[in-house]
């Protein structure tokens, strides 16, 4: 059965090539696209050069169409990249069956320093209804922001801090209603400028009810609630203010922004999660700062977050907090014997607690962890090949407040090589090699966590996790019909995961019937995996479409597969653009997914996603105004994606149409 699955994944790639080469035969004068620049990418290249880096760039037009009550729905689409889906107020990226710690979350380049990445019914506290472009990174310039991010990066680039003075205010406002949860969402930014003082705001506004459903919640239980699934409501707040000096020689500006977000989790027991942040954000910029240098870069940003988790009568049970500082400090060097690159130090000191508010255990205890990295990412151009290579090196310490200290010195490199072996044609082939340090919830972890209906159990003996990684790409990145294909493969040592262990506890830990037992445990892991996909005018007027698929397989060696994976995707898209008008129909075909851990129990049934979009913009003096219709899962199925901790009780919300009006001047 590995057999043919290898062999369809290979068939697809295959056919997309020759489909593409086919085309190229009698294409039409190579159209204009505009460069998408990747902020998170230390030589900020255009998104189609990011061969040895994959990259993914969403913004525009593109950006609302996908845009979603959270960061994992709106990527979710995305070419290996799945989602969490615990309801609709949390629902995190999932990148190559990656999750949690392993994916690194930034706000403009720096950790968005939440809690989203101990457990999947933790909200990511970046808002995506305000953000200019979402970026989505692997390779050798994810080591610029963490030893963890195994899977990957997700940067949410909302340029609070402006860099550029405006000549007149910029800026847009939306409003949207959706149907499926009659939900009423307002957001807006705008931008510009006193003398060289840059100026910017915007403001998210969010309320939703529970969402309704295709059919019974509970798969395969008839009897089970019909029509809106319950504690799958959301309300969300989010503002942001920032203010930059900006001069011929760089700038220099500072930001604040507070979010409030108060969700359903849409377990059988009904929690809610109050989520509250508060984050500062410095950064500066000078360019050609001495001799041999190109720019000089600082950034520093404190966050303030807290969440609790509230039960019967919205009573507290657990308050998590972490309160994060983080500094970095970045050169980029003029070329050195061919070498172009950036290097600098990155520290982080947090302190993060899950506590109790009903007096009884707490699920992870106060804990200081303090980090201080060095970091290096080249590139060399030799005519025949173009040369990637990043290291990094970083100290980790953990102190709780029970004294079971430790600490780990990270070692991560990174290698490619890209091979434009035709015009508009390239092959790359990346090694690398990256230590993730166990997080302070895998470590110390002994407590109720009510919101996931679990006692976690965490171990403070844990090795530090070793991942070892080969990717394969190959891509055509000009002319009418452009494609690109991946295939990976990620060896990990000492995999940390929660294994279910089938025992039910109290909240103290004892035998019980209210809790399921979670032991995090380590095991060796592989996974493997293939992805293409293939355009036919992106960005040009008229009839556009695309084609991709992708397919991920985790195991655990000797101990059946990883929990939580990923289905195999095939997908199709048709829009089409002309002057005013913009429409569009896309169809996304998951198969079931039988490939389960060991303590697993039911298989997720395939599905078929239909969506629709449809606007048009007109000119209203110095107004673009656009009218908008989107429609999801307009074949009403009900859908249940393999990655939820919530699949069989918590489906995806049924048929939903969603009317706006955008505003930009």
């Amino acid at each position: 059965m590995n057999m043919q699955r290898t062999l369809l994944a290979s068939a697809v790639l295959a056919s997309l090539s020759h489909a593409a080469y086919a085309a190229d035969a009698d294409e039409p004068v190579d159209p204009v696209v505009p460069k998408v620049v990747v902020t998170a990418n230390p030589f900020r290249s255009a998104e189609g050069d990011q061969i040895l880096t994959p990259a993914k760039v969403l913004q525009g037009d593109e950006l609302r169409d996908k845009a979603g009550s959270s960061l994992g729905e709106t990527l979710s689409q995305e070419l290996g990249v799945s989602a969490s889906a615990f309801g609709a107020g949390s629902s995190r990226p999932i990148i190559r069956g990656m999750e949690g710690p392993r994916v690194k979350m930034l706000e403009n380049g720096m950790a968005v320093s939440d809690v989203s990445g101990l457990s999947n019914d933790h909200a990511v506290a970046a808002e995506g209804a305000v953000a200019h472009q979402i970026e989505i990174l692997r390779g050798p310039a994810a080591l610029l922001y963490g030893s963890g991010a195994i899977g990957g990066l997700v940067n949410v680039v909302n340029e609070r801090i402006p860099t550029a003075l405006e000549a007149k205010p910029t800026g847009q406002v939306e409003a949207r209603y959706s149907t499926v949860d009659t939900g009423r969402n307002v957001s807006g930014t705008v931008d510009g400028a006193v003398g060289k003082i840059a100026l910017h705001a915007d403001g998210n506004w969010r309320d939703a009810d529970d969402y309704k459903i295709p059919e019974h919640r509970v798969l395969g239980d008839p009897e089970s609630v019909t029509g809106r699934l319950p504690h799958s409501d959301t309300r969300e707040r989010n503002v942001g203010l920032g203010a930059s000096y900006v001069d011929s020689w760089g700038y220099v500006g500072t930001s604040v922004s507070h979010l409030t977000n108060l969700y359903g989790i849409p377990s059988d027991e009904g929690s809610k999660i109050d989520q509250k942040q508060t984050r500062y954000d410095i950064e500066g910029m000078v360019k050609a700062p001495f001799a041999g240098f190109e720019q000089f870069k600082f950034k520093a940003g404190y966050t303030d977050y807290e969440h609790a988790e509230l039960g019967e009568g919205d009573a507290p049970e657990v308050i998590f907090t972490n309160r994060s500082l983080e500094t970095r400090w970045e050169l980029t060097h003029r070329p050195l014997a061919g070498w172009h690159g950036t290097f600098g130090l990155q520290t982080e000191n947090t302190h993060f607690s899950a506590l109790s508010a009903e007096g009884g255990p707490d699920t992870v205890p106060a804990t200081r962890s303090t980090s201080t990295a060095g970091f290096i990412v080249e590139e060399k151009d030799l005519g025949v090949l173009r040369l990637s290579a990043g290291a990094r090196l970083e100290s980790v310490k953990r102190e709780p407040v029970t004294g079971m200290e430790r600490s780990f010195d990270l070692k991560s490199g990174s290698v490619g090589a890209l091979w434009p072996f035709l015009p508009g044609y390239g092959a790359g082939l990346t090694f690398s090699y990256a230590q993730r340090a166990p997080s302070t919830e895998e470590l110390y972890s002994y407590g109720p966590h009510d919101a996931t209906v679990t006692f976690d159990i965490g171990d403070a003996g844990f090795d530090t996790e070793k991942s070892r990684n080969v990717e394969l790409s190959v891509q055509k990145s000009s002319g009418l019909v452009r494609w690109k294909a991946n295939v990976y493969r990620n060896k990990v040592s000492d995999f940390i995961y929660g294994n279910i262990t089938g025992n039910l506890l109290d909240e103290e830990g004892n035998a019980g019937d209210e809790l399921r037992e979670r032991i995090f445990q380590q095991g060796n892991a592989t996974i493997r995996g293939a992805e293409a996909e293939l355009t036919v005018n992106e960005a040009g007027a008229g009839w556009s479409g695309r084609v991709f698929a992708d397919t991920s397989r985790g195991k655990l060696d000797g101990n059946g597969s990883l929990p939580l994976q990923p289905a195999d995707r095939i997908g199709a898209s048709v829009g089409y653009r002309m002057d005013a008008l913009r429409a569009g129909l896309s169809l996304v075909h998951a198969r079931g997914q039988d490939r389960l851990a060991s303590f697993e129990d039911t298989p997720t049934p395939g599905y078929n996603q239909l969506n629709a979009n449809l606007s048009y913009t007109q000119k209203m003096g110095e107004l673009d105004l656009t009218w908008f219709l989107l429609a999801k899962n307009l074949l009403n199925e009900d859908i249940r994606v393999s990655t939820s901790v919530l699949k069989d009780i918590s489906p995806l919300p049924g048929r939903n149409f969603v009317f706006g009006v955008r505003a930009k001047f």
